[in-house]
């Protein structure tokens, strides 16, 4: 079993947490000052804590830490 096989087969994040997660994710860049080279690695880590999965799924990262839309 692939490591992406593996990942997919643990536990699935529903569209609500998703949106938790992001936003909680958007909340802590915004507060912590968060560089962009260290966004992967911080939601990687707010993922598993919250997932309690080793493995993360890249198109979750990668929905996570797309970049959204400054406050005007």
């Amino acid at each position: 079993m692939s490591k992406r096989e593996a990942a997919m087969s643990g536990p699935k994040v529903s569209a609500l947490d998703g949106e938790i997660l992001r936003n909680a994710f958007h909340k802590a860049v915004l507060e912590e000052q968060l560089p962009q080279d260290r966004w992967h690695d911080y939601a990687s880590q707010m993922i598993r804590d919250y997932t309690g999965v080793k493995v993360v799924d890249a198109e979750l990262l990668d929905w996570i830490t797309r970049k959204w839309p400054a406050p005007s």
